[in-house]
């Protein structure tokens, strides 16, 4: 399939965060982000119900914990290898072969019948999962316009965006119907998400791969070599341990242990969050595209850890939520940017499945080292200290890309 042009003087009517200038994206990228909006939405499913269902077999909540852990371990193990068979097979075979690994995991833990089959099902997913994910990286960047990468990343940031909110309230309301519900709904929206991509999506033109079937490949230590590359792990680790690591597990634990304001507070803590996200989105990715990555990697960054270092320091919960509200901007600024300049650094025309592995290891690297460690200073000197050297981490991760120059935009 190939990107349709809209008939003369009949343009369609795009959503903001879908245009610019009155141009529509290319229709491969709507596809795609059809395919994040769906994946995002399955996983909201089941994410609120997983811990409770791994109870249901005997277990304690550090068993059940263990659950949700296995999940982006088996991630980070898998990654390498799935860089590799990107660049063997090309993008959109893992991707569907991605997606399917984790719609047949899933539904397999709808009918596990005790924890241990439970939690190999899950582990299993988990390889799917980095598969799916590196390959959607490495589909939008070589799908995306050079000029409008920003503007891509934003959108795909978006689409996921909106799943994640939507899911979980769909997947709360089909608990009620049984806790394996939610996990057979995540499934078939994994396969009718592969059904699209598969589909729906264009093949990469033959002139932009070598003799062999192959797009020329950028190996990691190659892309290692280049400064911007070496910003972009460090940024990406950062925004792993505070926006996928601590948010998720010591921003709740401070809102009910610190606070006493209850689990109440510590879900309206993540909403306000994703509500700061999406302001930010409204804008990151066209400011991206018109005046550079750098500015807004910094200013995200910067953002993030100087919110995210004050959560500690608040004492109400008007304060709390406004720290989480600023947070949720600063990570909607950086995301869109850090996507549009890994782009810039690979290119359209050569693979980069291994140095995109790396990338997303970084992040999941992040996010579990984080939580971790925030815990242990959190009992240890208190969640001052724990919010603070997480906005340190952030910070540092500002510090990296201050001395690298802005990446050079290429399509080959």
């Amino acid at each position: 399939m190939t990107a349709h042009t809209p008939a003369e003087g009949k343009k369609p009517r795009i959503p903001g965060i879908f245009r610019r200038s009155g141009e529509p994206l290319p229709s491969d990228i709507r596809v795609m982000l059809v395919a994040a909006f769906l994946i995002a939405l399955g996983f909201g499913l089941v994410a609120p119900v997983l811990p409770q269902f791994a109870t249901t077999f005997g277990v304690d909540a550090t068993a059940a914990a263990v659950i949700v852990s296995i999940f982006a371990f088996m991630r980070l193990v898998f990654a390498p290898v799935g860089g590799l068979l990107i660049g063997r097979l090309g993008e959109r075979p893992i991707y569907v072969a991605g997606l399917l690994i984790v719609a047949a995991s899933t539904a397999a833990c709808a009918f596990a019948q005790d924890y241990w089959q439970l939690l190999i099902f899950r582990g299993l997913g988990g390889v799917g999962s980095v598969m799916f994910t590196v390959a959607s990286m490495a589909l939008v960047i070589r799908l995306a316009p050079p000029k409008s990468r920003g503007r891509v990343s934003g959108a795909y940031a978006g689409a996921f965006l909106i799943g994640n909110v939507c899911g979980p309230v769909l997947g709360g309301l089909l608990a009620g119907f049984g806790l394996r519900v939610p996990f057979l709904a995540y499934a078939a929206a994994l396969v009718v998400a592969a059904v699209v991509v598969q589909t729906r999506l264009s093949h990469v033109p033959a002139g932009q791969r070598s003799k062999d079937g192959k797009l020329p490949e950028l190996t990691f230590t190659e892309a290692l070599q280049l400064g911007p590359y070496r910003a972009v792990l460090a940024s990406s680790f950062a925004n792993g341990w505070a926006t996928f690591g601590v948010r998720m597990a010591t921003v709740p634990l401070f809102a009910t242990a610190a606070l006493g304001a209850g689990a109440g507070a510590a879900g309206l803590a993540l909403a306000v969050f994703a509500a700061g996200n999406a302001v930010a989105l409204t804008f990151s990715g066209r400011l991206t595209d018109s005046i550079g990555r750098k500015p807004l990697i910094l200013a995200g960054l910067v953002v993030t850890g100087l919110a995210t270092g004050s959560i500690g320091l608040t004492h109400t919960l008007p304060w709390f939520l406004a720290a989480s509200i600023l947070a949720g901007v600063g990570a909607g600024m950086l995301g869109p940017a850090q996507q549009a300049a890994t782009a810039d650094i690979i290119g359209q025309d050569r693979s980069g499945g291994r140095a995109l592995a790396a990338f997303q290891m970084t992040s999941d690297i992040g996010a579990i080292v984080g939580p971790i460690l925030t815990g242990i200073v959190a009992v240890q000197l208190g969640y001052g200290w724990a919010f603070g050297i997480t906005g340190g981490v952030l910070l540092l991760g500002a510090l990296c890309w201050s001395l690298v120059k802005e990446p050079r935009q290429v399509s080959a």
